[in-house]
């Protein structure tokens, strides 16, 4: 009897070790795994002067809106190329002309590095018809996308994207206090990153700099692409 003890003693400490033994190669492979993706996205890897690197990046919650053609955009239009948010309005006075102008005279160098497209979101439905949407893009550049829908749509994708906006005012001439970064949405729909607008002057209005997003979004995308992931 005593040797029968012995014997399963002896057994059931090797289940116990061999047990452990999974259970420490699990959280080795998940430390790894984890390692890996924190490695490969996070921002103090990399040498951003105006964005912030989301240290896991996330995907978009599914969404339905219209472009200025008329044609659905969901997320499916966010595959197999990078994608450039930012929301405003067409009778923006100020923020939106001025961001505009700058992604026209950004855009060639930035599909240098990779295939990518700018985005604008409206956040004024009740204004931007379909038609002025296309006259917007067409008078800065055909090549940008423009998108809306009811506010019931848009909240729930410019606060997953990090936006936030309000209307202020009553009657037509009512304005809408927006934000003013921009989001940087992987080819596989993954939010990466927030470009914001910076001041090196007290006093001086915070924007985004040309030279500064062309350099961060290159070396975003440039990183991403060492993800082992994919």
């Amino acid at each position: 009897m005593g040797k029968k003890l012995r014997v399963a003693a002896v057994a059931l400490l090797g289940l116990v070790l061999l047990g452990l033994g999974g259970v420490t190669a699990v959280q080795l492979q998940k430390s790894k795994q984890t390692n890996a993706i924190i490695y490969s996205l996070q921002d103090t890897e990399l040498d951003l002067a105006t964005s912030f690197v989301f240290p896991i990046a996330k995907p978009l919650a599914p969404f339905s809106l219209t472009d200025q053609h008329g044609n659905a955009f969901t997320n499916t239009q966010l595959n197999d190329k990078w994608s450039l948010f930012f929301i405003g309005y067409t009778s923006c006075p100020d923020v939106c002309p001025m961001t505009m102008g700058k992604l026209t005279a950004a855009y060639p160098k930035l599909l240098e590095n990779a295939d990518l497209q700018v985005i604008f979101l409206s956040v004024d439905p009740q204004r931007d018809s379909q038609d002025k949407l296309l006259s917007y893009m067409d008078f800065f550049n055909p090549e940008f996308i423009a998108i809306t829908g009811e506010h019931a749509q848009l909240f729930p994708l410019t606060r997953d994207l990090g936006f936030v906006y309000a209307m202020v005012g009553e009657g037509e001439d009512y304005q809408v206090d927006h934000s003013a970064s921009m989001a940087l949405i992987s080819p596989d729909g993954n939010k990466v990153a927030i470009i914001k607008p910076k001041s090196s002057t007290p006093g001086k209005l915070p924007q985004i700099l040309n030279k500064n997003l062309i350099a961060d979004i290159r070396t975003i995308i440039a990183n991403y692409k060492e993800d082992p992931r994919t």
